[in-house]
């Protein structure tokens, strides 16, 4: 099943064009990254997908009944009010303690509840965001940056648990990342964006596109290591060329 479909997509913010002529899809169950520059456009694809903007040009296309769960970047909400996790889980939907637990756990914090969020770490917080997007029993899985600031360490354990939850819940995922070695060993496929797609493809395929190393640099193949050489552990080692 075709998740969403994007056909010729455009879009202009006043006098700049943002995106242009973009054309990309999403099948269930996969896990898609965007790759690109700073102001490439990927988290403005991410707004249009979930209806925040709309295109000036082309045409967005999603799967009947689709259910989206959004982790953003970073909380719109003050950390140090005080306010439980729960708390913050309630705010957009009714959701049952038993729920919230639930969701939690998969997230991998369980227990965590009662806690006040301005008591949390950066990784606890992204957990709670995640959980909180699993409450909305998404068929896609969307996250912007949803590993800016924490530890190389703390990025792979969210990846981990990243595709637990797609094999539990058969869930497609989109990313939008910087963490090119995670990328790479993570993603079915990989979208690299800078305006338009530049290329877009299976990670190895991408890595060695002109485009990409014009963008990341000849380094940046090192990357793929993790991807060819360490496919069944894929996230417990991270090569030292695409950590530095």
């Amino acid at each position: 099943m075709t998740l969403f479909e994007f056909s010729g997509v455009s879009l202009r913010l006043g006098e700049s064009r943002i995106l242009s002529n973009v054309s990309v899809q999403m099948e269930a169950g996969e896990i898609v990254t965007i790759v690109g520059p700073n102001g490439s456009g990927k988290s403005t694809l991410l707004r249009l997908l979930i209806g925040s903007l709309a295109p000036s040009e082309g045409q967005i296309t999603t799967a009947p009944g689709l259910r989206i769960g959004y982790v953003p970047q970073r909380l719109a909400l003050d950390p140090t009010l005080p306010m439980t996790v729960a708390r913050l889980l309630g705010l957009r939907r009714k959701a049952s303690a038993g729920q919230i637990d639930q969701a939690l756990a998969e997230a991998g914090v369980a227990g965590l509840s009662g806690r006040q969020i301005s008591a949390l770490s950066g990784g606890q917080l992204q957990r709670v965001m995640l959980a909180r997007a699993l409450l909305a029993e998404p068929n896609l899985l969307v996250l912007d940056e949803a590993t800016q600031g924490l530890d190389q360490p703390g990025v792979a354990a969210f990846y981990r648990q990243i595709e637990e939850v797609r094999q539990s819940r058969g869930c497609g995922v989109l990313m939008v990342s910087h963490d090119l070695h995670v990328v790479m060993s993570a993603s079915d496929r990989v979208i690299c964006l800078n305006g338009h797609v530049c290329c877009q493809g299976a990670p190895q395929h991408v890595a060695s596109a002109p485009e990409y190393r014009a963008l990341f640099g000849e380094g940046t193949g090192g990357a793929l290591a993790l991807y060819t050489h360490h496919h069944d552990h894929r996230h417990d080692r991270v090569p030292q060329e695409a950590a530095e």
